[in-house]
């Protein structure tokens, strides 16, 4: 059974910085994908960064060159550092194995003007 934990979220100013994580369990996390998502009120879930087993990211156009998504395979976390943020960076952030539908319960960020 997947399980993913996420923590980090908070209430920041715009300019700021958080970084979430995500503690996966269940899987065998150094050999899967990882991903984190956001949901904003009113909007459709959007991928926000994923990165491979290998390492290798990408990330939605919207947040290139502001976050950065790492892992460490010794802690089965994924983390999310997320620098100069912005008001419509406030969602829901969730993170996913790829490859296997379980979510976890998110952590809420909000950014404020």
């Amino acid at each position: 059974q997947v399980q993913l934990v996420e923590s980090g979220g908070g209430l920041v100013q715009a300019g700021g910085s958080l970084r979430l994580s995500c503690t996966a369990s269940g899987i065998i996390f150094s050999t899967n994908a990882m991903a984190w998502y956001r949901q904003a009120p009113g909007k459709e879930r959007e991928l926000v960064a994923r990165i491979t087993s290998g390492g290798n990211t990408n990330y939605a156009d919207s947040v290139k060159g502001r976050f950065t998504i790492s892992r460490d395979n010794a802690k089965n976390t994924v983390y999310l550092q997320m620098n100069t943020l912005k008001p419509e960076d406030t969602a829901v952030y969730y993170c996913r194995a790829l490859g296997f539908g379980a979510w976890g319960q998110g952590t809420q960020v909000t950014v404020s003007s």
